[in-house]
């Protein structure tokens, strides 16, 4: 079992709208803030979807490390919930499994953000760190990007 972290979030967009937006992988790119390219998008017979995010990191300035990391999205559209979630795989035997439930909250929509890190003893804290920092940086840009 791994490390959670939950935020709840409002965004003044229909869900719907913030549904189709976080089920698509390039919706990624600036939505994680580590993120800068999204490739190698497929899609199973299921909706299933899988792609390889870019993580752009930068040390002392200068240097700079690009982390590939696979991500699995998966979707719920039935019976009026919606739901987007799956998991990350990242080098370093970092694992994420992360879901978004979505329900109408007024003229918009309340978004429960958790995620679970599972990471070797040594990583376990600093990847639940970045996770967390990452989780509320999207929760903003979200509401930025369909509140305007």
């Amino acid at each position: 079992m791994g490390e959670v972290s939950e935020a709840v979030f409002h965004i003044a967009a229909r869900p719907r709208a913030v549904f189709d937006h976080l089920r698509d992988p390039r919706s990624y790119v600036g939505l994680s803030p580590l993120v800068v390219e999204a490739r190698d998008i497929r899609t199973d017979d299921d909706g299933t979807v899988h792609y390889v995010a870019v993580e752009r990191f930068r040390f002392l300035g200068f240097l700079r490390y690009d982390n590939r990391i696979r991500v699995t999205i998966r979707t719920v559209d039935a019976g009026g919930r919606l739901w987007v979630g799956g998991d990350v795989d990242s080098p370093g035997d970092v694992q994420l499994a992360y879901g978004y439930e979505l329900t109408p909250d007024g003229h918009g929509t309340r978004l429960i953000d958790r995620i679970e890190v599972t990471a070797p003893w040594g990583l376990r804290r600093f990847a639940l760190a970045r996770a967390s920092e990452v989780q509320h940086a999207r929760g903003r840009i979200l509401a930025e990007r369909l509140g305007g």
